[in-house]
């Protein structure tokens, strides 16, 4: 797929930003691949984050981070730019800002194109993620507080389903968590991160599959 032509299919086949509205549902969650988990009535808090896809002449890559070991919380793991939102702020001004903030992405630079589907955590977030393009190679400065490290990976990794696999972890309360996740080489990407690029997956090229969740889950 040349550039021209996946820049297209994400114009045609995400929401418009002005589609945004902040009292929005949920399409995705991690509640998906575990419908006996419980969940919880709540109002949820809103968050955004950005998907930077660099057009390279060599191919698309999406811009990930690695969070610093330093957190509090999902300390290392692989994250887009992102955060909630302030107040009166849209998806797309929050998304453009964390980015700003975290890893020195200049929001002049990003050409945004859409919006993927709304995506529940289990911490309680509202995630709108924001479709960005960059037109050429980005210069970035992670900041050492929020980021450890900045990289790309290819765009036809991501969107390859023979690369996602639901992986799982057992709770201390006995319960199994079953999530979406997709390795690429040492970096491991999953979790809410997996399930927003799984997300996009489905509605860039509209072939999903119902989950088949492992045996073990039943006996879990």
């Amino acid at each position: 797929m040349t550039l021209t032509t996946l820049r297209n299919r994400l114009v045609q086949r995400l929401d418009p930003v002005e589609a945004w509205r902040p009292e929005g549902l949920a399409a995705r969650s991690d509640f998906d691949l575990n419908p006996k988990a419980a969940r919880p009535m709540r109002e949820l808090r809103p968050a955004a984050v950005l998907i930077p896809v660099v057009a390279r002449p060599e191919g698309a890559t999406v811009l990930l981070t690695r969070r610093a070991d330093t957190l509090v919380r999902h300390t290392g793991q692989i994250a887009f730019p992102g955060g909630r939102l302030d107040p009166g702020e849209t998806a797309v001004q929050a998304a453009l800002r964390e980015a700003d903030e975290e890893v020195a992405l200049n929001p002049a630079k990003v050409e945004v194109l859409g919006l993927s589907d709304a995506y529940e955590t289990g911490t309680g977030f509202l995630v709108t993620p924001v479709i960005g393009w960059l037109h050429e190679a980005p210069v970035t400065t992670p900041a050492p507080a929020e980021v450890a490290e900045v990289f790309e990976t290819p765009w036809d990794f991501l969107m390859d389903a023979a690369n996602h696999r639901q992986d799982f972890y057992d709770m201390d309360e006995g319960l199994r968590r079953w999530f979406w996740a997709m390795p690429w080489g040492e970096r491991y990407i999953w979790g809410v991160t997996a399930g927003i690029l799984k997300a996009l997956h489905v509605r860039l090229y509209g072939d999903e599959t119902a989950p088949e969740l492992a045996a073990e889950e039943d006996a879990a």
